[in-house]
């Protein structure tokens, strides 16, 4: 495709998990072979403005994307009105032109951001466009052609400025995947548990492994399988395994307030994929441990999504004893294995390794990493030589901790030499110092109510306490009486 057929298009997000929007979008553009042009580097404004080679790739794009809203071809951009309808008015004709014709219904939208506006302005911001030649009948629901404006306010709600900061209008293309987050939502689904992935964070996981039709995706900390949910949407073959017996046949405690003191007994991996009509999709879960070899070694995966546990809500545990004793064999068929702790830095040393082998050549590990703010910086993220880092976004959890989100890839096979993984210290203390600075905050949150209340109490017995001149009028009161 020659570089003159190439048009200019707005891509309009949500306004949340921004550090996510540019790994996933770049993740779909490589899923999809696009060359994207940046006419405007990405930042933390909800819009981009970018050049395409084709409709067909601005389609593709907002069929997977879970930030985007919506996409458009873009007519004009400007920072004031008179500004915008001049761009407008000057956009070749050539290319309008078959949007306008009179078999062709349309509708004209107004959106506004971090502002709110009335019908009637709103009304009278489409009819200040009544000079576009359109001759096809107005239809407000499901029309031919869409057009739209978008107002931009900036990103403080408390301080809205009189006039947009940034005016644009095209022609609507395509809505993002912001639906199937609701389809997909934790309230209705029929499994969950205390740490079960919310559906927009899986999706943007999925994304970035760039699962799609047929796929081959493992959880190796699975828990409730949200993530593989969010794999088989995109049409992964998903399956997972977690050392939690009782997580895994849904045996646990409910974890919803209203719900009786027992699951029910349909409760499980299975029926959530059955639930989303993707039970066809679902392989299979396994009580395993992470950290002994399980799958054979010519067994390949096309990605790898997990979330392994943090030791906060759920603990770290491998098999393992600290005492020495033999297994009768009448006993051994009926026996639970004990349970040791399983350290962080070991967690991802096994899952790095894990990967490392049975991915395959490109195929994608996406996982999460706790850390401390304070400790944080990327040369202490666990490293493998058969991986190459792709992106590292950032959710906060707490003012002093927060999770990273990893995209790597590999790009070699494992040999003997080269097989460690560095995990650094960054995450080897990490529980010890999330409960720490969190007694910690708790002591200045509560010595910080109680010196407000100390001055709230002082400042209430000066307004009490009368002036000179007060009690000089109640005792000359006090002696007329």
């Amino acid at each position: 495709m020659t570089s003159a057929t190439w048009k200019k298009y707005l891509l309009w997000f949500a306004n949340e998990h921004v550090e996510f929007r540019l790994p996933e979008i770049q993740s779909i553009a490589s899923l999809f072979n696009i060359n994207i042009k940046w006419l405007e580097k990405p930042s933390q404004q909800p819009y981009w403005v970018v050049e395409l080679p084709s409709e067909k790739a601005v389609r593709q794009i907002a069929s997977r994307s879970i930030g985007l809203r919506c996409c458009l071809e873009l007519w004009a951009q400007a920072k004031t009105e008179e500004e915008l309808h001049m761009n407008v008015k000057a956009y070749p004709l050539e290319l309008m032109k078959p949007y306008f014709k009179p078999e062709l219904s349309f509708k004209i939208n107004v959106e506004t951001f971090c502002n709110r506006q009335t019908q009637a302005e709103k009304v009278a911001k489409i009819e200040s466009f009544s000079y576009l030649p359109l001759e096809g009948p107005v239809r407000l629901k499901d029309p031919d052609i869409c057009l739209q404006l978008i107002e931009y306010y900036g990103l403080d709600s408390n301080n809205i400025p009189e006039k947009p900061y940034e005016l644009f209008f095209g022609r609507w293309i395509a809505d993002g995947q912001r639906d199937v987050i609701t389809k997909l939502s934790l309230k209705t689904r029929k499994f969950i548990g205390n740490t079960s992935m919310d559906p927009q964070l899986s999706l943007y996981m999925a994304n970035q492994a760039l699962v799609q039709n047929g796929d081959l995706v493992l959880d190796p900390f699975v828990g409730t399988g949200s993530l593989l949910v969010a794999a088989s949407h995109f049409g992964g073959y998903v399956l997972g395994s977690d050392i939690d017996f009782l997580m895994l046949h849904g045996k646990t405690r409910p974890t919803r307030i209203q719900q009786k003191k027992e699951r029910d007994k349909d409760e499980s991996v299975h029926s959530n994929m059955q639930q989303y009509g993707r039970g066809s999709h679902y392989l299979d879960v396994i009580v395993a441990d992470a950290a002994l070899p399980l799958w054979r070694s010519t067994f390949k995966l096309d990605s790898i999504i997990t979330d392994p546990p943090y030791g906060i809500r759920e603990a770290t545990e491998r098999i393992g004893t600290t005492k020495n004793y033999q297994i009768s064999d009448h006993h051994l068929l009926g026996h639970i294995p004990s349970k040791v702790e399983y350290g962080l830095q070991h967690i991802y040393h096994d899952l790095f390794r894990f990967a490392a082998q049975h991915l395959k050549m490109g195929g994608r590990l996406v996982c999460w990493v706790p850390v401390v703010r304070d400790d944080y910086s990327e040369d202490k993220l666990p490293t493998h030589p058969c991986f190459q880092l792709l992106a590292n976004s950032e959710q906060v959890l707490t003012t002093y901790t927060s999770r990273r989100l990893l995209t790597l890839e590999k790009i070699q096979e494992p040999h003997e030499e080269y097989s460690r993984t560095e995990a650094n210290t960054l995450m080897g203390d990490f529980r010890a110092k999330f409960f720490r600075y969190g007694e910690e905050h708790r002591k200045q949150r509560k010595l910080r109510k109680a010196l407000a209340r100390e001055a709230y109490l002082q400042s209430a017995a000066q307004r009490e306490e009368p002036t000179d001149g007060e009690s000089q009028d109640r005792d000359s009161s006090s002696s007329e009486r």
